[in-house]
């Protein structure tokens, strides 16, 4: 095979992934052009107000969340992922044997070992 030839063969292989890619990066790019023009240039300053069911709002509208709420938050996210690695593992449990199952008591021990961390120093109380 030819230089030319391997490189059109490298080029037909990787076409749909760059034409993928130009759809969303022109979809992204589309979204925000598209925003910039229909926006409104000089709203009001009623249209800026904060609004709460029609009636005047009686306090500040952005109030701070207790900080026991992103650690509860980070550690959903953190235990959601180790269930999303192991859907994968089950379904080829019997082709990757007793190395495999090795590795994923690994890491689910290493998760485990977070877990108790956080109990332990009282991040999973709501007070």
């Amino acid at each position: 095979m030819a230089g030319s030839e391997l490189l059109l063969e490298y080029l037909s292989r990787y076409f749909p992934i760059l034409v993928f890619v130009f759809v969303a990066l022109a979809f992204g790019v589309g979204t925000l052009l598209i925003s910039y023009f229909v926006q409104p240039k000089y709203p009001e300053p009623e249209k800026l107000s904060t609004y709460e069911c029609g009636s005047e709002p009686f306090s500040d509208a952005r109030m701070p969340f207790p900080v026991r709420y992103y650690i509860f938050a980070m550690l959903f996210v953190i235990f959601d992922v180790e269930v999303i690695f192991l859907y994968p593992w089950a379904v080829v449990f019997n082709k990757i044997g007793l190395v495999g199952l090795v590795e994923m008591l690994l890491f689910i021990g290493l998760f485990l070992v977070a877990y108790v961390y956080a109990w332990r120093k009282g991040a999973l109380e709501w007070d």
